[in-house]
């Protein structure tokens, strides 16, 4: 897709975001810098708690892999003129998947999200991105395991990445609280991404959901006390039931 030199890779039509969106960018940037002069490397995550309790400990080592990740990621945001992420703030939460239009080319993304904290758009960037490799059969790359899956392979093996993401954004750089992105998050660290994807979408995966089903009679009764022990509401949470 065409382009000149000076037309933007990614758009918000949201003025008061461009400094948050400046604010992660520098943020990206600063590890890179450190790395490569020697003088700094990235801090000790932080365990992250929610107020059920529930608590999360992620090792510095997987940090640093993610933090490796994510800012290849968001060099292909930013320089990469093959595609353009286009977002769209909203009021309210919204899931990643719940407003995100994918063109037919496969070159452009329109996403919605709820502002609030520069860094939560950084995981909902990684969630197009990812989706517009797929398009354009690019995931060699990017998610090489899903490389080849089915519809329902290719949203969790995404929405795993979103998670991690979402973890290294709020243990290294105290990313706010944000119960969407800490649902996606602590279903995919307690072992519960494919019940909260078939809870939350029962309408995009339905053989997926049921298969599952047929296999785990059991698993749907033990992730509804997971997610009400965890979160303190029943499922499917926030979305209550989006496609």
């Amino acid at each position: 897709m065409p382009r000149s030199n000076n037309r933007p890779l990614y758009r918000s039509f949201a003025a008061p975001e461009s400094a948050a969106l400046l604010i992660l960018s520098f943020l990206f940037v600063l590890p890179v810098l450190a790395c490569a002069s020697g003088q700094v490397e990235l801090p000790n995550p932080r365990r992250l708690v929610i107020y059920s309790g529930a608590r999360l400990t992620p090792e510095k080592e997987r940090m640093e892999e993610v933090d490796a990740r994510v800012r290849e990621q968001m060099d292909s945001i930013t320089l990469d003129p093959s595609f353009m992420i286009i977002t769209q703030p909203q009021e309210g939460p919204v899931y990643p998947w719940e407003q995100m239009r994918l063109n037919a080319q496969g070159d452009t993304v329109n996403l919605s999200y709820q502002p609030g904290g520069g860094l939560r758009r950084g995981a909902y960037l990684i969630y197009a991105h990812l989706h517009l490799m797929a398009a354009q059969n690019r995931l060699d790359r990017w998610l090489p395991e899903a490389v080849g899956a089915d519809e329902f392979e290719l949203e969790k093996a995404i929405l795993r990445q979103v998670a991690e993401v979402w973890l290294y954004q709020r243990s290294i750089f105290d990313a706010r609280p944000y119960s969407i992105l800490d649902e996606i998050t602590y279903a995919s660290e307690n072992g519960f991404l494919d019940e909260f994807i078939l809870t939350a979408r029962p309408g995009s995966f339905v053989e997926a959901r049921r298969d599952w089903l047929a296999e785990n009679p059991d698993g749907n009764a033990a992730y509804v006390e997971w997610f009400q022990r965890t979160f303190e509401r029943d499922p499917p949470g926030w979305s209550r039931g989006s496609q």
